[in-house]
Protein backbone atom coordinates (compact mmCIF):
# COMPACT_ATOMS: atom_id res chain seq x y z
CA UNK A 1 0.00 0.00 0.00
CA UNK A 2 3.06 2.40 0.39
CA UNK A 3 4.08 1.85 -3.04
CA UNK A 4 1.61 3.72 -5.08
CA UNK A 5 -1.73 4.96 -5.59
CA UNK A 6 -4.14 2.55 -4.54
CA UNK A 7 -7.44 2.77 -4.38
CA UNK A 8 -8.72 -0.10 -2.08
CA UNK A 9 -7.86 -3.62 -1.17
CA UNK A 10 -10.56 -6.19 -1.59
CA UNK A 11 -9.90 -9.25 1.54
CA UNK A 12 -11.21 -12.34 0.20
CA UNK A 13 -11.69 -14.13 3.86
CA UNK A 14 -13.89 -17.07 2.51
CA UNK A 15 -12.81 -20.16 4.31
CA UNK A 16 -11.87 -18.99 7.45
CA UNK A 17 -13.76 -19.43 10.50
CA UNK A 18 -15.86 -15.52 12.18
CA UNK A 19 -13.18 -15.58 14.68
CA UNK A 20 -10.14 -15.86 11.90
CA UNK A 21 -11.69 -13.19 9.51
CA UNK A 22 -12.32 -11.02 12.25
CA UNK A 23 -8.71 -10.60 13.09
CA UNK A 24 -7.54 -10.61 9.87
CA UNK A 25 -9.98 -7.62 9.52
CA UNK A 26 -8.54 -6.21 12.36
CA UNK A 27 -5.24 -6.84 11.54
CA UNK A 28 -5.40 -5.00 7.63
CA UNK A 29 -8.26 -2.50 7.86
CA UNK A 30 -7.01 0.06 10.32
CA UNK A 31 -3.21 -0.44 8.43
CA UNK A 32 -5.19 0.34 4.93
CA UNK A 33 -7.57 2.79 5.94
CA UNK A 34 -4.75 5.03 7.38
CA UNK A 35 -3.61 5.43 3.91
CA UNK A 36 -7.14 6.72 2.71
CA UNK A 37 -6.96 3.16 1.18
CA UNK A 38 -10.72 1.58 1.20
CA UNK A 39 -11.09 -1.64 2.31
CA UNK A 40 -13.87 -4.08 1.19
CA UNK A 41 -15.06 -7.26 2.05
CA UNK A 42 -15.40 -9.82 -0.62
CA UNK A 43 -19.23 -11.22 -0.43
CA UNK A 44 -19.88 -10.90 3.45
CA UNK A 45 -21.75 -7.02 4.06
CA UNK A 46 -22.65 -8.35 7.52
CA UNK A 47 -19.24 -8.46 8.51
CA UNK A 48 -18.05 -5.95 6.78
CA UNK A 49 -20.07 -3.75 8.40
CA UNK A 50 -19.91 -5.03 12.05
CA UNK A 51 -16.09 -4.87 11.66
CA UNK A 52 -15.60 -1.31 9.83
CA UNK A 53 -15.11 -1.95 6.50
CA UNK A 54 -15.70 0.64 3.79
CA UNK A 55 -18.05 -1.66 2.00
CA UNK A 56 -18.62 -5.16 0.15
CA UNK A 57 -17.99 -6.88 -3.17
CA UNK A 58 -20.74 -8.95 -3.85
CA UNK A 59 -21.50 -11.10 -6.60
CA UNK A 60 -25.20 -12.02 -7.61
CA UNK A 61 -24.98 -15.65 -5.74
CA UNK A 62 -23.37 -14.29 -2.55
CA UNK A 63 -26.20 -11.49 -1.83
CA UNK A 64 -28.76 -9.11 -3.36
CA UNK A 65 -27.45 -5.79 -3.88
CA UNK A 66 -30.38 -4.01 -1.54
CA UNK A 67 -29.77 -6.33 0.95
CA UNK A 68 -26.05 -5.29 0.91
CA UNK A 69 -26.94 -1.87 0.65
CA UNK A 70 -29.02 -2.08 3.65
CA UNK A 71 -26.73 -3.81 5.74
CA UNK A 72 -23.94 -0.53 5.18
CA UNK A 73 -26.31 2.06 4.90
CA UNK A 74 -26.29 4.86 2.32
CA UNK A 75 -22.24 6.08 3.21
CA UNK A 76 -21.11 2.13 2.48
CA UNK A 77 -19.27 1.28 -0.83
CA UNK A 78 -21.46 -1.70 -2.88
CA UNK A 79 -19.86 -2.96 -5.19
CA UNK A 80 -21.42 -5.81 -7.78
CA UNK A 81 -19.88 -8.51 -9.68
CA UNK A 82 -21.27 -8.81 -12.61
CA UNK A 83 -18.92 -11.27 -14.66
CA UNK A 84 -19.43 -10.71 -18.38
CA UNK A 85 -22.96 -9.84 -17.94
CA UNK A 86 -24.29 -6.86 -19.48
CA UNK A 87 -28.02 -7.46 -17.87
CA UNK A 88 -26.34 -7.74 -14.46
CA UNK A 89 -24.18 -4.53 -14.52
CA UNK A 90 -27.48 -2.95 -15.73
CA UNK A 91 -29.60 -3.91 -12.84
CA UNK A 92 -26.91 -3.30 -10.23
CA UNK A 93 -26.31 0.05 -11.68
CA UNK A 94 -29.71 1.20 -11.76
CA UNK A 95 -30.20 -0.23 -8.18
CA UNK A 96 -27.42 2.27 -7.53
CA UNK A 97 -24.00 0.23 -7.57
CA UNK A 98 -21.04 2.10 -6.50
CA UNK A 99 -18.61 -0.40 -9.10
CA UNK A 100 -19.57 -2.89 -11.10
CA UNK A 101 -16.67 -5.31 -12.06
CA UNK A 102 -16.61 -7.12 -15.09
CA UNK A 103 -13.96 -10.44 -15.46
CA UNK A 104 -12.13 -12.47 -15.16
CA UNK A 105 -10.41 -11.43 -18.44
CA UNK A 106 -7.02 -13.04 -18.22
CA UNK A 107 -9.17 -16.46 -15.85
CA UNK A 108 -6.43 -19.24 -14.95
CA UNK A 109 -9.64 -21.85 -14.72
CA UNK A 110 -11.92 -22.08 -17.71
CA UNK A 111 -14.32 -20.09 -16.78
CA UNK A 112 -15.70 -17.86 -20.15
CA UNK A 113 -13.87 -14.47 -19.75
CA UNK A 114 -15.27 -11.28 -20.66
CA UNK A 115 -14.42 -9.49 -23.74
CA UNK A 116 -12.61 -6.18 -24.11
CA UNK A 117 -15.86 -4.97 -26.05
CA UNK A 118 -17.77 -5.20 -22.45
CA UNK A 119 -15.42 -2.54 -20.89
CA UNK A 120 -15.83 -0.20 -24.54
CA UNK A 121 -20.00 -0.61 -24.43
CA UNK A 122 -19.82 0.56 -20.63
CA UNK A 123 -17.83 3.41 -20.62
CA UNK A 124 -20.11 4.65 -23.44
CA UNK A 125 -23.24 4.15 -21.94
CA UNK A 126 -23.14 3.90 -17.73
CA UNK A 127 -21.46 6.54 -15.87
CA UNK A 128 -20.39 4.71 -12.36
CA UNK A 129 -17.19 3.12 -12.45
CA UNK A 130 -16.19 -0.53 -13.66
CA UNK A 131 -13.15 -2.26 -12.65
CA UNK A 132 -11.68 -5.01 -14.32
CA UNK A 133 -10.68 -8.11 -12.68
CA UNK A 134 -8.86 -12.09 -12.86
CA UNK A 135 -5.45 -12.88 -13.54
CA UNK A 136 -4.78 -8.69 -14.44
CA UNK A 137 -0.76 -7.93 -13.78
CA UNK A 138 1.64 -5.47 -15.35
CA UNK A 139 2.07 -7.43 -17.91
CA UNK A 140 -1.47 -7.50 -19.44
CA UNK A 141 -3.48 -4.36 -18.27
CA UNK A 142 -2.91 -2.56 -20.77
CA UNK A 143 -5.54 -3.77 -23.01
CA UNK A 144 -8.33 -3.24 -20.06
CA UNK A 145 -6.99 -0.08 -19.31
CA UNK A 146 -7.37 1.35 -23.11
CA UNK A 147 -10.66 -0.41 -23.41
CA UNK A 148 -12.18 1.57 -20.34
CA UNK A 149 -11.58 -0.07 -17.02
CA UNK A 150 -11.52 2.62 -14.52
CA UNK A 151 -9.84 0.49 -11.89
CA UNK A 152 -7.48 -2.87 -11.99
CA UNK A 153 -8.14 -5.51 -9.64
CA UNK A 154 -5.34 -7.54 -9.41
CA UNK A 155 -4.45 -10.89 -7.02
CA UNK A 156 -2.04 -12.54 -7.26
CA UNK A 157 0.08 -10.94 -9.57
CA UNK A 158 0.71 -8.41 -6.97
CA UNK A 159 1.04 -10.85 -4.03
CA UNK A 160 3.08 -13.74 -5.71
CA UNK A 161 5.41 -11.02 -7.43
CA UNK A 162 9.09 -12.25 -7.83
CA UNK A 163 10.25 -9.13 -6.69
CA UNK A 164 7.44 -8.61 -4.52
CA UNK A 165 3.85 -6.51 -3.93
CA UNK A 166 5.41 -3.29 -3.63
CA UNK A 167 7.48 -3.75 -7.00
CA UNK A 168 3.93 -4.94 -8.86
CA UNK A 169 2.20 -1.99 -7.74
CA UNK A 170 4.83 0.17 -9.07
CA UNK A 171 4.69 -1.60 -12.19
CA UNK A 172 0.96 -1.57 -12.41
CA UNK A 173 1.43 1.99 -12.06
CA UNK A 174 3.71 2.14 -14.61
CA UNK A 175 1.42 0.71 -17.47
CA UNK A 176 -1.39 2.93 -15.84
CA UNK A 177 1.19 6.14 -16.30
CA UNK A 178 2.24 5.14 -19.88
CA UNK A 179 -1.59 3.99 -21.01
Amino acid sequence: LSAGDVASLELRLGGMSEAQARAAIDLLRPAAQRRDVAVLLSGQALLAAETGCDGVHIAPEEMSYADARALLGPEGIVGFAAGASRHLAVEAAEAGADFVSFGPYFPEDPVPAAGLDLLRWWQEVIEIPCVAMGGIGPENALGVIRAGADFIACGRSVWEHPAGPGAAVKALLRVIANA
